[in-house]
């Protein structure tokens, strides 16, 4: 049978405001690329007055555009305009990831697939545990609560300096989520094999408090998703610590793997090219 994705020129997109700051084109392009396939995947700035009609657009054809990836601060709005979204992200509320098919917009979001992946890669053996803690209530820890919960960590502890933002986490994701205060967060480490920092602490340079994580079980593992620095204060401390760790470079390498193979056909590999190519960028960026 003859598929139409060997001959057809397919167009894919990130949508933000801003969006300039992007690495997706980057790792897309680098696929597109290694895998000799034409088409492209651009940067599209539309601001949340104008998206409601991009995603029009997008839908009846007028674009050309066969799907694409969805960023602050449209996730929110792209879920609630898809006629498709799926059971992943009808439980988060928002969306990454769009395309069409059979005539309906599509929706899913990708970030817990790409941060499970990147600890699978990194830290094979990571889920053999009971217990994991996240630090941070922001919308980044949403994805990852579900992801951890649905990999079968029967407690997460969710320690933030609002309770309140906390706790809606735990009533959006069941019982096995717990909300805590900071002050509660040696007691919930206490034998958790997995410590995730979700907040911006150490972002570019910033400042992050010192962090004990001498209580957490033996051969834990701890990851951030900030990825500038490529070595977080926390990871550092962690390491110093004698801690396995897992930077976020890979969360955001994994989770572009779904999308790119729903647009273009082909499933990409998340490999040490990518990995390099994206670091010097960081580095030329700095």
């Amino acid at each position: 049978m003859h598929d139409s994705r060997e001959t057809s020129v397919r167009h894919a997109f990130v949508t933000g405001y801003p969006v300039k700051h992007s690495r997706s084109p980057l790792i897309h392009g680098h696929w597109l690329e290694r895998l000799g396939l034409q088409g492209s995947y651009t940067r599209q700035e539309v601001s949340p007055e104008k998206f409601a009609g991009f995603i029009s657009r997008l839908k009846s054809g007028e674009s050309g555009f066969v799907g694409g990836n969805v960023t602050i601060p449209h996730k929110e709005t792209a879920f609630a305009l898809a006629d498709r979204p799926d059971a992943l992200s009808e439980e988060l509320g928002a969306a990454n990831t769009l395309w069409l098919e059979d005539g309906r917009l599509h929706a899913t979001n990708t970030d817990g697939f790409g941060f499970l992946a990147n600890l699978d890669a990194a830290a094979p053996g990571w889920d053999r545990t009971d217990r994991a803690v996240v630090l941070g209530a922001g919308g980044a820890s949403r994805a990852i609560i579900q992801a951890v919960r649905d990999r079968g960590v029967s407690e997460i502890h969710v320690v933030n300096r609002t309770v309140g933002r906390a706790q809606e986490l735990a009533d959006r994701f069941g019982p096995k989520v717990h909300a805590h205060a900071m002050s509660a967060l040696a007691e919930v480490s206490t034998g958790a094999g997995l410590f995730v920092n979700t907040t911006s602490l150490g972002m570019d340079g910033g400042a992050a408090p010192d962090f004990d994580f001498s209580m957490l079980a033996e051969g834990a593992v701890v990851t951030d998703i900030v990825y500038v620095p490529l070595v977080t204060p926390i990871l550092r401390q962690a390491v110093e610590q004698g801690f396995a760790t897992v930077d976020g470079l890979g969360m955001l390498l994994h989770q572009a793997v779904p999308g790119f193979e729903r647009w273009f056909g082909v499933r990409p590999a998340v490999d040490a090219a990518l990995r390099q190519m994206i670091l010097a960028d960081m580095e030329a960026h700095r």
